[in-house]
């Protein structure tokens, strides 16, 4: 198997499970969203830290958190990010408890659209008439859903603002996937234990007092975190991005699918129309760069071409 097919492989199997994780988080919907929170972040990073501990990678954990705060721009831009996740985590659980299922496809259909436009307006990178064409369609898309509902479809676009903003500041900050994921969760880690000591002061907590099943499955939460991006963080280096970009739609249509045919959610005509719109979207900036990623190629190959022929 070459270098480039292991990992489209990796890459699909990553995408796939974030598309079916709504049948696990279904399990647990008993638990509130803020509790599922609070575990997911804390089983995360513990898992997680085990994980590097057991690989051998303590020491250059230890050397990741020293080389961030001696930048402590970079340390706190982290920590931002961190709150950014954990709230995009907030909103994708909430939305999924509520059998609100396809309104996360939505949101992470036009996460791309989000990133790329975040681009343009903090790193000054300059948009092809298709990618405007491409967000003006995905834009109408959202306000046929919004005239239709008489309200904006805030977990989509909390969705896709609060991961696109993640995005934008993980592109600045060169870390490990496992480590990184490690030391984002520990920036939010007493946040979450705090709040989990208060659920059990109150008498609030589910964790132990709702059976085996239940604990199990919130542990396991930390497990379905990690995973996928250790995953990610062995395949997307070995293939082109453009084939990251294609790839990514696997798991928002994976949640449409399954919020419509198996958990029965609505997605009447408005709906079909506005998504219309958005698939619309993304086969225009999705077919924008790959020719854009293939003219590059091209150009480099006449380019080395002209260089070995001198």
């Amino acid at each position: 198997m070459t270098e480039e097919k292991k990992g489209t492989l990796l890459t699909i199997l990553t995408y796939t499970i974030w598309g079916f994780l709504p049948i696990f988080w279904k399990q647990v919907d008993h638990v509130p969203a803020d509790e599922l929170l609070a575990g997911r972040i804390f089983w995360a990073f513990w898992l997680t830290l085990g994980f590097i501990v057991l690989t051998g990678g303590g020491k250059r954990f230890m050397e990741d958190i020293k080389s961030l705060w001696k930048s402590k721009k970079t340390f706190f831009m982290l920590m931002l990010a961190s709150f950014l996740i954990s709230a995009n985590w907030f909103f994708y659980i909430y939305a999924v408890t509520n059998d609100r299922i396809v309104e996360t496809s939505l949101g992470y259909y036009i996460n791309p659209l989000i990133s790329v436009l975040l681009g343009s307006f903090f790193l000054k990178e300059k948009l092809s008439p298709a990618v405007k064409a491409a967000f003006v369609l995905a834009a109408i898309g959202v306000a046929v859903i919004t005239i239709s509902y008489g309200t904006l479809p805030w977990l989509a676009l909390g969705m896709a603002f609060s991961f696109a903003f993640y995005g934008l500041i993980k592109k600045t900050i060169q870390l490990n996937a496992l480590r990184g994921l490690a030391i984002e969760t520990m920036f939010v880690l007493p946040f979450a234990t705090a709040y989990y000591i208060y659920l059990f002061s109150v008498d609030r907590a589910a964790f132990l007092h709702s059976g085996v099943p239940t604990d199990l499955l919130v542990i396991l939460s930390g497990f379905l975190t990690a995973l996928p991006l250790l995953l990610f963080a062995m395949g997307a280096p070995l293939i082109p991005l453009y084939m990251i970009g294609f790839l990514q739609y696997i798991a928002p249509s994976l949640m449409l699918l399954i919020g419509v045919f198996l958990y029965g959610e609505a997605f009447g005509t408005i709906s079909a129309i506005s998504f219309s719109f958005i698939w619309s979207a993304l086969i225009l900036f999705t077919g924008s760069k790959i020719m854009e990623a293939r003219r590059i190629r091209k150009n480099r190959h006449i380019a080395g071409a002209e260089f070995g022929g001198k």
